[in-house]
């Protein structure tokens, strides 16, 4: 009889090399770009060192910002920081005063 071991990950994030959920994708996305930019950029016609140089030097940086993010904030600081982001800093109330005190029943009757 075969032998399956247990999934002992349920309702963890996604993790690899010590990236977490989210970051783990920024990395692979940006990855990604990094390569289909290299990749125009040598079809242009640049020098293969300076499309070589652009790749290892962004590659470099978007691992140390990605991997930075990820101890800062951690698994769902991200999301945190944005959502904190898309609050209003104010509060703007453009009713009349007198309106915000008044029954709202007696507001439909008197339109009425």
């Amino acid at each position: 009889m075969a032998e399956y071991s247990i999934n002992k990950g349920i309702n963890h994030p996604v993790e690899f090399k010590g990236l977490k959920s989210q970051y783990l994708y920024i990395f692979a996305g940006g990855l990604l770009a990094i390569f289909v930019v290299f990749a125009i950029m040598y079809i242009m016609g640049i020098d293969q060192w300076i499309c070589i140089g652009f790749a290892i030097i962004s590659a470099s940086l978007l691992i140390y910002i990605t991997f930075r993010m990820n101890e800062k904030y951690g698994t769902h600081g991200l999301m945190k920081l944005l959502a904190r982001l898309k609050h209003p800093k104010y509060i703007i109330n453009r009713k009349a005063v007198t309106r915000l005190f008044t029954d709202k029943r007696e507001r439909i009757n008197y339109e009425k």
